[in-house]
C-alpha cells in the first residue's frame, strides 16, 4: 500500500490519541497539524514529531500535499470543518458524533458525494478486532437468534460548566459523548430499530446528564442502551440469544475479551404420563448427573483478543485500505449507517424536547 499523508485539524486528546496510533503504522505519515493557537499547534508538533504546523485550519486544508484529514473538535464544529475539507477536495475521517444531528450530516455526505471523497465517522469501536469476533459469531448463528441486547457506558465527570461535556454551545450531553457508543453498536449487531422510547435526567445546564433508551426491533428483539455522567457503569455488552448469549466485558469503547455462555437445552413442554413406580430410581440418578454436567458442558467459554498499539490505528487502517482502493466510504461505518443513527439521535432528543443553540443557526 503506498504512504497516505495525514494531517489533524484541532489538538486535544482524541487528536493526541490518534497521533500515537498512526505512529506504528508504516504506510501512513503524520504530515501536519492545524491549531488555531500557535502555542499547542507547535507543542503538539513537538511531541508526536509532526513536519508541518498551521496556525488556522484554513491553510491546514489547503496544503496540496495531504490526503486525508482527521477531524477532532467539538461536537458542535464537525459539520463546518467536514466542510472546509471536503471543499479543499481532502478525504475526511471525523470524530463521532459525526454531526450534531441528521441535517447536518446530510449537508456533509452530499457533498462528499458530489465530489466522490472518501469520507467516515470515526467510530473506533467498531474496528477493534474483538467486535470483529462478535460480528462473526453472530453471523455464524453461535447463540441463535437474538433476542435482547444491553449495553451502558457510564462514568463519573465532576461538574463544570465550561467543560465541553456540560456545553450545549458545543454539543454537551452524555448522549453525543457516550451514549452514541451503546447506540452504534446495537445498530452494528441488530440494525435499524422500528420503534425508539426513552427516559432522560437533565442537569443544571440543560444537557443530558443521565438517560436509557430502548429499541424495538421487527423481529422481536429488544435493546438497551443506557449513558451517563453520574455514576460509573458496567460498560460491558450482553448479547442474548435463544441459544445462548455473548457477554463483551468491559469497556465497551475499547474491549479485548469476551464470554459466550451456551443455554441448556430446552425440554418439551409435552411429556407422556411417566409410570414413577419403574423411573423413580433412573429419574434420580439423570437429575443429579445432569445438575453436575451442566456446570462444565455450559461453562462461559473465554475469547481474549488483544488489541495493538492503542486500538485508534484500526479507524486509520480502514480509512487507508478504502482510499487506496479508489472507495469513497467505508463498508464497516458507512454513510447511511451513521445517518441513520444521528436520525434516531434526532428522535431521541426530541422526546426529551433537547436542542443545542447552535442548531438553528446551522440547519440553513
Amino acid at each position: 500500500m503506498e504512504t497516505i499523508h495525514w494531517g489533524i485539524l484541532g489538538t486535544g486528546y482524541a487528536s493526541q490519541q490518534f497521533a500515537q496510533g498512526l505512529r506504528n503504522l508504516p504506510n501512513a505519515k503524520l504530515l501536519a497539524i492545524g491549531s488555531r493557537k500557535p502555542e499547542t499547534a507547535k507543542a503538539f508538533a513537538h511531541q508526536f514529531q509532526v513536519p508541518r504546523t498551521y496556525h488556522s485550519y484554513e491553510d491546514l486544508v489547503n496544503d496540496k500535499d495531504l490526503d486525508i484529514i482527521y477531524i477532532a473538535t467539538p461536537n458542535s464544529l464537525h459539520k463546518a470543518h467536514c466542510l472546509l475539507c471536503l471543499e479543499a477536495n481532502k478525504a475526511v475521517l471525523c470524530e463521532k458524533p459525526f454531526t450534531l444531528n441528521a441535517h447536518e450530516a446530510r449537508k456533509v455526505i452530499t457533498l462528499a458525494q458530489q465530489k466522490k471523497l472518501f469520507c467516515m465517522e470515526a467510530m473506533w469501536t467498531r474496528f477493534i478486532p474483538l467486535m470483529k469476533k462478535v460480528r462473526d459469531l453472530l453471523n455464524a448463528g453461535t447463540i441463535g437468534d437474538i433476542k435482547m441486547l444491553t449495553a451502558d457506558f457510564g462514568m463519573r465527570v465532576p461538574f463544570n460548566e465550561q467543560d465541553r461535556r456540560f456545553n450545549p454551545q458545543l454539543g454537551g450531553g452524555a448522549l453525543l459523548d457516550l451514549g452514541i457508543y451503546p447506540i452504534s453498536l446495537a445498530f452494528y449487531f441488530l440494525g435499524l430499530p422500528t420503534t425508539i422510547a426513552s427516559q432522560v435526567h437533565l442537569g443544571k445546564t440543560q444537557v443530558d446528564e443521565q438517560s436509557m433508551v430502548l429499541f424495538n426491533y421487527a423481529n422481536g428483539a429488544l435493546a438497551t442502551l443506557s449513558s451517563s455522567f453520574l455514576t460509573d457503569m458496567p460498560n460491558e455488552i450482553i448479547i442474548m440469544g435463544t441459544q445462548g448469549q455473548i457477554r463483551v466485558h468491559t469497556p465497551i469503547y475499547r474491549p479485548t475479551q469476551l464470554s459466550i455462555q451456551m443455554f441448556p437445552a430446552l425440554q418439551s413442554s409435552i411429556q407422556e404420563e411417566p409410570n414413577w413406580k419403574s423411573t423413580l430410581k433412573q429419574n434420580a440418578l439423570l437429575k443429579k448427573s445432569y445438575r453436575f454436567l451442566t456446570r462444565f458442558i455450559h461453562k462461559p467459554e473465554k475469547i481474549v483478543i488483544p488489541y495493538e498499539n492503542n486500538a485508534y490505528q484500526y479507524e486509520a487502517i480502514e480509512a487507508m485500505a478504502c482510499l487506496s482502493k479508489g472507495e469513497s466510504e467505508s463498508q464497516i461505518m458507512p454513510l447511511a449507517e451513521t445517518l441513520a443513527i444521528l436520525e434516531t439521535l434526532d428522535i431521541i432528543r426530541k422526546q426529551w424536547q433537547l436542542t443545542y443553540p447552535t442548531e438553528t443557526k446551522n440547519n440553513d
